[in-house]
């Protein structure tokens, strides 16, 4: 078989690149010469030591970003709530348009129910929390005289526990003197109007980034897929994007939904013992409850501080916190599993990584975004796959990517 010359062709004919078919007897050419075999193509080198410098730059950048984060944290925090907003309310927005909505007014209807919910949400969790929250200085004594058995327990802890105490109870009065003729804020608007003006523009800055995203959703998706050269990366381009949307969104969606549950039962189980404010923990509850493992901690303990201001005898002050946990253990081991099924799990170590992350970068609200965040770096991560990098360092020389199996799932418990 003639090939002309090529190497390819040579290569696949099993002839050697040298371009001869064979090596006569007595030619005095070693076939086997040690130095063409143990030198690698200029090529291979070439493309191993850009491929080397690319990593090394790329560790350089995941070394740098979490600093970048971090220190621009009034640009990058409001750009990604609003984008997991915006993903989250894309099925939303298709559905408006299905019913012949222009894209513009189902964008506007998708951010005013979101905001309305929002106002909703501030006047029954914020609003009751500042007024309550503010007569703590007053409910130290309460507190003091209900842990007193507890302190009595622990000896060792008096000690710090008493100081603590007699810290907020001086210096309790007089913060709260200059507020108290304050009132809480109402609305949102009334939120934003005794904000900073740095918070009002984040604000208004992410809710146009929220709009103008969905406005101009379809348009984006069509126009990056139909950019693609070839109808394989085109299909792969538009996998991309329908599942980290659909993923997105099911874990939005599925959380609030049990997490909404999970406050309505607790704020009814509070309203039923006689804890004020059952709708303001329910709304707490349901808030924290996005954060895994730690949100429900964090809920149980605020619960424990407000019974312990409400009521005088301690076990009664600590029911609250017991009908929380309670209702918790049996969302996170029955329901969630339940409805969730093994659609969204996510292994628990990576969920812990990233919640420590992006706590570290944006505190609280870095906490609340972490698990979507996770969902959509593995969504693309598994989409394009993972490269063998130690293959390609120390074995092969190339770059194989490792498909994904199936798609990945979360469990919070």
């Amino acid at each position: 078989m003639e090939s002309g010359g090529d190497p390819v062709l040579d290569e696949m004919a099993g002839v050697p690149l040298g371009g001869a078919a064979a090596v006569a007897p007595g030619s005095g050419l070693a076939s086997d010469d040690p130095i063409d075999d143990a030198a690698p193509p200029v090529d291979d080198r070439r493309d191993r030591l850009l491929a080397a410098l690319t990593l090394i730059a790329g560790i350089a950048l995941l070394l740098g970003l979490p600093f970048a984060l971090k220190a621009g944290a009034e640009f990058f925090l409001p750009v990604t709530i609003s984008l997991v907003i915006a993903i989250a309310l894309i099925p939303v927005l298709e559905w408006l348009e299905r019913r012949r909505l222009p894209s513009w007014l189902a964008s506007l209807v998708c951010v005013v129910s979101f905001l309305a919910l929002a106002n909703v949400a501030l006047a029954a969790i914020v609003v009751p929390a500042i007024e309550f929250f503010r007569r703590l200085p007053e409910r130290i004594d309460r507190i003091q005289t209900n842990l007193a058995p507890l302190l009595d327990l622990y000896q060792t802890l008096e000690k710090y526990l008493n100081k603590t105490i007699m810290h907020l109870a001086n210096t309790g009065p007089v913060r709260a003197a200059p507020t108290a003729a304050v009132a809480p804020p109402g609305s949102l608007l009334e939120l934003a109007a005794t904000s900073a003006p740095a918070a009002i523009i984040q604000v208004f800055f992410g809710v146009l980034v929220v709009f103008f995203f969905l406005a101009g959703w379809s348009r984006t998706r069509r126009a990056t897929i139909t950019s693609r050269a070839s109808f394989g990366g085109a299909m792969a381009t538009a996998r991309v994007i329908q599942d980290v949307v659909d993923d997105v969104s099911a874990y939005l969606g599925t959380i609030t939904m049990i997490n909404v549950v999970l406050g309505a039962i607790v704020g009814t189980a509070l309203w039923a013992i006689g804890m004020p404010y059952p709708a303001m923990w329910g709304g707490i509850v349901a808030l924290l409850n996005y954060v895994p493992y730690f949100g429900p901690i964090a809920a149980a303990l605020l619960l424990a501080i407000g019974g312990l201001m409400t009521f005088n005898d301690i076990w009664v002050a600590l029911l609250p916190s017991f009908i929380m946990i309670g209702c918790h253990l049996v969302e996170a081991n029955a329901v969630t599993p339940l409805i969730v099924g093994h659609r969204l799990t996510i292994n628990p170590v990576l969920i812990l990584i990233s919640l420590s992350f992006w706590s570290w970068v944006w505190g609280t609200p870095g906490a609340l975004l972490a698990v979507p965040l996770l969902i959509i770096i593995q969504t693309v991560v598994g989409a394009a796959g993972k490269p063998d990098i130690a293959g390609f360092l120390f074995e092969r020389g190339t770059l194989v990517r490792e498909r994904p199996k199936s798609r990945f799932s979360l469990r919070r418990n």
